[in-house]
């Protein structure tokens, strides 16, 4: 699996439209096609006259948003990060090959998830990522019928 790094990526897979959601989760998704201007080209990556391509190959792309404005605390925002990769990778062979994006959409409340970094916190993340990308798996096609 593939890590998105560059805005152009992120922006480029959050324009391919929401395939999954929950309620503090939203999965974006763009296919790769062969005429794609994501693995053609992009003309905001390339220097000069000649766009370089968003995704150097096809695959698996994951990239996690997880804005301040839901998470305030960097340990928080990271402990979510960490758990979308670790789901993602459970689920990497059931995803078609595409540009992802988990992107956070609403905050876990602070009354209920005191610590910044509980376990409750935590399960509570895995336990709506599983059915996030379980969701996505199953409008990937019918190679995806089975939970990892």
């Amino acid at each position: 699996m593939q890590r998105l790094k560059t805005r152009p990526q992120f922006q480029a897979a959050m324009a391919g439209g929401t395939v999954a959601r929950t309620p503090h989760f939203a999965l974006h998704r763009l296919a790769f096609s062969a005429n794609s201007a994501a693995i053609q080209g992009h003309p905001e990556t390339g220097s000069g006259s000649e766009p370089q391509p968003l995704f150097i190959q096809p695959g698996v792309w994951l990239g996690a948003m997880v804005p301040k404005r839901w998470a305030r605390r960097a340990v928080t925002r990271n402990t979510i990060k960490r758990q979308i990769y670790s789901v993602a990778a459970l689920f990497e062979p059931h995803l078609m090959q595409a540009a992802h994006v988990v992107r956070l959409r609403s905050a876990f409340d602070r009354k209920q998830f005191v610590s910044a970094r509980s376990d409750l916190l935590k399960q509570a993340v895995r336990a709506e990522l599983l059915e996030l990308f379980e969701r996505a798996a199953l409008s990937s096609g019918p190679r995806a019928r089975q939970r990892p």
